[in-house]
């Protein structure tokens, strides 16, 4: 009763006019960052954060929410269209997508995205009404070395989840930790690492770093490339698709829906590896596997799904505990504290209205997604035809001038400048970006929390192991860094025998 109460407050607060307008205002550039291939949310999140700070907590939170989820709406037009995924959580659908537009069923293709994926958002959305509560109230009995252990195990899925080398993922979380340092002591309230420079005593900024590695990085990794995609030049028809299509999508777009929340609600799992999951069961469901890849609709119809589902999984952590899940809800994050506001538990006890104005506004957002996409993709179609070289300038002109109208202070652009290099760099020798980012989010959350348990503790590290929530944490972190390192010795001692 008390969540119907909380989602009718919600509504109210989001059927305000001007929140309605940054509603649609979100979802509107998610869509079409989404649609173009290369940014995607947490760049843009990071890019668009300095224009918010004026509006109210709530508002600013709905346009930033509504940008997330609109990004996966969007990414499938691009994967059906193009061939390339706006986002990497849509590429499982180039396969099937592409093969249905080169046949001739774009429309029926986008129509079955946009439409599974409302379905979609609507039961992950209601999930979360009766989720994200009951793991806050849970989340109410956490101390500081539960927190602690909580940060350490979601940063340790993170980095065994690594798609290149976890070597190198766990190289970057630990840099993204020690770049958090930088700045006021939050104990003894001393400057660490400013070595006298006065814009350094408040420590990196998070929108001149993340600017810097999403914004700055990714218009220095596509300079100087001259990759034309083969655009979809047929007409969009039968958008609505037959009913036999729908006979064929229905059961992949329920199975999807459901493998993407609840996955998604694990902290570091995100929505890449659920959709890829989504559909592998259907191929093996399936009475003809092997006509997947050619343009079967179930390939599009599940992992569209699944992938708009887990973004509303992704959002019961971070809105319940204030853990984020991936880059996307990490930036989300780091928003919510700069507004001031309290992520975790104390979201929903402290400011009731925001917690529950965000969930009532992503379904408001699902129908205006609904609206959006079917009418406009001949739309979407003529914004894939942007030439890079406007884009990619308009991305750096909008960086400097967000990251100086921060502070009115030129030291964020050269903040910005300097992890833009770092990291392009950092791409170009396959480091992934992610777990730095995610650890320096988190750096303000799990240094606090460690030293407050080691006071609580008077020094003794066996806090973290007598408590049994924490103790529960700390070992699910430890298996999954030992695991790798188990499998591989497996894997030698195999080659071993077979040789």
């Amino acid at each position: 009763m008390e969540a119907v109460y909380g989602i009718l407050q919600g509504f109210s607060t989001v059927l305000e006019p001007m929140r309605l307008f940054y509603c649609f205002i979100g979802v509107f550039i998610g869509t079409f960052v989404g649609v173009l291939p290369g940014l995607g949310p947490a760049g843009t999140i990071a890019l668009l954060l300095p224009t918010t700070y004026r509006l109210d907590p709530i508002s600013s939170l709905i346009m930033l929410a509504g940008i997330c989820y609109g990004c996966m709406y969007g990414s499938s037009s691009t994967s059906i269209l193009l061939n390339i995924p706006g986002e990497p959580a849509s590429a499982i659908t180039c396969l099937d997508g592409y093969q249905m537009a080169r046949q001739g069923r774009a429309g029926t293709a986008l129509g079955v995205s946009a439409i599974g994926s409302f379905f979609a958002g609507t039961i992950s959305l209601v999930g979360l009404v009766l989720f994200a509560p009951i793991l806050a109230a849970f989340a109410l009995k956490f101390g500081p070395p539960e927190y602690f252990s909580l940060t350490v195990m979601s940063m340790t899925i993170i980095t065994y989840l690594a798609r290149i080398s976890m070597v190198k993922a766990l190289m970057m979380a630990t840099a993204g930790l020690i770049l958090s340092t930088v700045g006021m002591d939050p104990i003894a309230a001393t400057v660490r690492f400013g070595y006298g420079i006065p814009s350094l005593f408040d420590g990196f900024g998070i929108v001149p770093v993340m600017m810097g590695l999403f914004g700055i990085a990714e218009v220095l990794e596509n300079v100087g490339r001259q990759v034309q995609a083969e655009i979809y030049s047929g007409k969009i028809k039968n958008i609505l698709g037959t009913l036999e299509d729908w006979k064929r999508s229905a059961w992949p777009i329920v199975r999807g829906t459901l493998i993407g929340f609840f996955l998604g609600i694990f902290p570091g799992v995100g929505a890449i590896v659920p959709t890829l999951i989504s559909y592998g069961l259907e191929k093996k469901l399936s009475k003809h596997p092997e006509n997947f890849g050619t343009g079967e609709i179930e390939g599009v119809a599940a992992p569209e799904a699944c992938n708009n589902a887990a973004v509303g999984g992704t959002f019961i952590p971070l809105m319940s505990m204030g853990i984020p899940s991936n880059t996307m809800t990490a930036m989300l994050l780091a928003a919510m504290m700069i507004y001031g506001l309290h992520p975790g538990p104390l979201l929903l006890k402290q400011t009731p209205q925001v917690f529950w104005g965000v969930i009532a506004s992503m379904y408001v957002g699902n129908v205006f997604l609904l609206i959006l996409n079917l009418p406009l993709i001949p739309l979407w179609v003529k914004v894939l035809r942007i030439p890079q070289c406007f884009l990619f300038t308009f991305i750096l002109l909008f960086c400097m001038i967000g990251a100086y109208s921060l502070n009115n202070n030129i030291s964020d652009m050269i903040v910005m400048i300097i992890f833009g290099i770092l990291g392009y760099l950092l791409r170009e020798f396959k480091y992934e970006v992610a777990p730095l980012m995610f650890s320096f989010v988190l750096g303000p959350i799990i240094e606090p929390a460690f030293r407050r348990s080691l006071i609580l503790s008077k020094g003794s590290m066996a806090i973290f192991f007598t408590r049994p929530i924490s103790a529960v944490f700390l070992t699910v972190a430890m298996i999954l860094l030992i695991l790798p390192i188990l499998t591989k010795k497996r894997l030698g001692a195999g080659r071993q025998e077979e040789d």
